[in-house]
């Protein structure tokens, strides 16, 4: 299945979508959302303004809509996905964590994986500005009550973080807003990881991030937070 440019909705403004135009992978769990057209129309007009196009899965899923839950229709989904990755030249990712958890969508840490390999640009987004540390204790006290507790160097077991949580497992990835396989896999592929409260604006800058490598120029903050 293959998504044309001039499928490619333009909403909200901005500039005209030619057939040269730049196509980025919207990657995130917004797809899951109640009404997930808002946000990913939202996404593209952020897009066009940076001179890229954005494409989210759900573009690649036309006539699916028809199909039972089950693993038949999750098979068409997860081949359109991989598909449209194939397709299009970049990709920004959504790095908040997943129902309520500390976590990101697992699917869309696969997806940072796949296009990874491919070589093509890459950058991630989160409006979550704590370290990935913290999101854990943090989760860990609200939904259990309970603390980290502290890993010292040299103890048994793996020693690359200071904190465990309450069932042993260490915790670390200090210094970054997510796993450091992902945070620091982007950047080893040459990508940002913009942070903000303010989603639209760490979205921007990871687009930005991306359109620069594409388009060789770009408006936006010279560096990411």
């Amino acid at each position: 299945m293959s998504v044309p440019c001039d499928r490619i909705s333009d909403a909200g403004g901005g500039e005209p979508v030619t057939p040269g135009s730049p196509r980025i992978y919207l990657a995130g769990p917004m797809v899951f959302a109640l009404d997930p057209i808002v946000i990913f129309d939202r996404m593209k007009a952020l897009c066009l303004a940076r001179g890229v196009v954005g494409v989210a899965p759900l573009d690649n899923q036309i006539g699916l809509e028809g199909i039972a839950p089950g693993r038949h229709l999750l098979e068409r989904i997860v081949r359109a996905d991989i598909a449209l990755m194939e397709q299009l030249d970049a990709a920004v990712f959504c790095l908040d964590g997943f129902r309520r958890g500390p976590e990101m969508d697992t699917g869309t840490a696969f997806e940072v994986g796949f296009m990874k390999a491919t070589g093509k640009p890459i950058a991630g987004w989160t409006r979550d500005t704590r370290p990935y540390p913290a999101r854990v204790a943090d989760f860990f006290q609200y939904a259990f009550g309970q603390d980290l507790v502290p890993a010292p160097a040299g103890s048994t077991g793996g020693t690359s973080g200071s904190l465990r949580d309450p069932d042993g497992i260490l915790v670390h990835s200090e210094g970054c807003v997510q796993n450091a396989m992902v945070h620091i896999g982007i950047e080893l592929a040459g990508g940002i990881i913009a942070s903000d409260t303010d989603w639209e604006q760490a979205f921007s800058r990871a687009v930005g991030s991306v359109a620069t490598q594409l388009l060789g120029s770009w408006t936006g903050p010279a560096s990411p937070p």
